[in-house]
């Protein structure tokens, strides 16, 4: 992306949020996002229970919940079409650029005396709308 496409894409995203459309699509996003961390959640104690250790069982619970909430996204949230492929690797992106952000700062939040519950609570919803507006820009662009 080019310096004289920011200006496109800042205008995109401040249309992407003044839509009711949109409004309706964080909602399903989110409503998806909830199915993933139940997914998330059966996975880990799954591949716990089955003898895997904690980060095997995360990383796989991850990928898990990143392909349940892909596949909804897609079909449900943004009715995409196009490349299925494609999008997928976006979308995969975009999930790691949402882990990244999110773990620094659940790591920031922790660090200045917040607690660890609060503090993970606090960067979903933080990065929630960075999620969406980079799925819905990018991942899933008609």
């Amino acid at each position: 992306m080019s310096v004289l496409e920011l200006p496109a894409k800042a205008r995109s995203a401040r249309l992407a949020l003044t839509r009711q459309a949109s409004w309706v699509q964080l909602g399903k996003f989110c409503a998806v996002g909830g199915s993933g961390y139940v997914v998330n959640l059966a996975v880990y104690t799954l591949l716990l229970s089955a003898g895997f250790g904690i980060l095997p069982s995360a990383v796989g619970a991850f990928l898990a919940a990143v392909g349940n909430n892909y596949t909804l996204n897609r079909r449900w949230t943004f009715r995409a079409t196009g490349s299925v492929v494609e999008q997928g690797f976006r979308y995969l992106a975009v999930s790691c650029a949402g882990l990244v952000a999110n773990l620094a700062l659940l790591w920031g939040i922790v660090t200045a005396g917040g607690g660890r519950i609060a503090a993970q609570a606090a960067a979903i919803v933080l990065v929630t709308p960075l999620s969406f507006l980079g799925n819905k820009l990018w991942s899933f662009v008609r």
